[in-house]
């Protein structure tokens, strides 16, 4: 591939960094991860977001977390057209093979995804709207959760608001899995909707007993 070209010189010296200290430190649990397989309890279900970091938040250590990234943390339903979908294998993979006991969908504060899917929704981002946009089709996937939140008059209020309903309508779609409902239903996995407040380092989570979010 001619147009592939070598690391930064920055990550490099982090590599070797990385390589001499953490690594050296600790080769025989990295071997063992090698030699082993991973055998992660949970899937987290996270948005590219780079400041989005869940390892970090919850302490966790390689091999801990099954983790996929995405636009906006999002799940679309479960749709066996032959086609290629990279959520819907991971969440096949995590579920039916690594058989995880939870399955986390975190959305974020300040998303640009789900600020782009409002933006499309009221007619502000007509570049969205092409069939040729990968993101504005992939947001699509919000619209039932804009249809929920629209009639919030303030509009930091309603973009707070449809970050949640990425969560939420992801954990509803979700169980449209077979595989997902069943294991649900036999209580092997359990499913956690959770919001990251980035500015403030705050952590919330779905109650569905109130049908809202909490602090943790």
């Amino acid at each position: 591939m001619e147009h592939a070209r070598p690391l930064p010189t920055y990550l490099v010296h982090r590599f070797h960094g990385w390589k001499a200290t953490a690594y050296k430190e600790n080769q025989s649990w990295y071997r063992r991860l090698a030699n082993e397989g991973q055998h992660p309890r949970a899937m987290v279900i996270s948005c590219c977001d780079s400041r989005v970091h869940v390892t970090s938040i919850f302490g966790a250590d390689q091999g801990e977390f099954f983790i996929h990234r995405n636009i906006a943390n999002l799940v679309p339903a479960y749709e066996p057209d032959g086609n290629q979908h990279g959520t819907s294998a991971a969440v096949e993979y995590a579920v039916t093979a690594l058989k995880v006991a939870h399955v986390i969908v975190m959305g974020h504060s300040n998303c640009g995804g789900v600020q782009g899917c409002l933006e499309m929704c009221t007619g502000k981002a007509p570049a969205l709207e092409e069939k040729s946009s990968f993101v504005g089709r992939w947001m699509d996937i919000l619209r039932p959760g804009y249809e929920r939140v629209k009639d919030i008059a303030d509009e930091g209020k309603r973009r707070h608001a449809l970050e949640k309903q990425a969560v939420i309508v992801s954990l509803e779609n979700l169980m449209t899995f077979p595989f997902v409902a069943e294991s649900v239903k036999n209580d092997t996995l359990t499913l956690h909707g959770l919001w990251h407040e980035i500015g403030e380092g705050g952590v919330e989570q779905y109650s569905p007993a109130i049908g809202d979010f909490v602090p943790i």
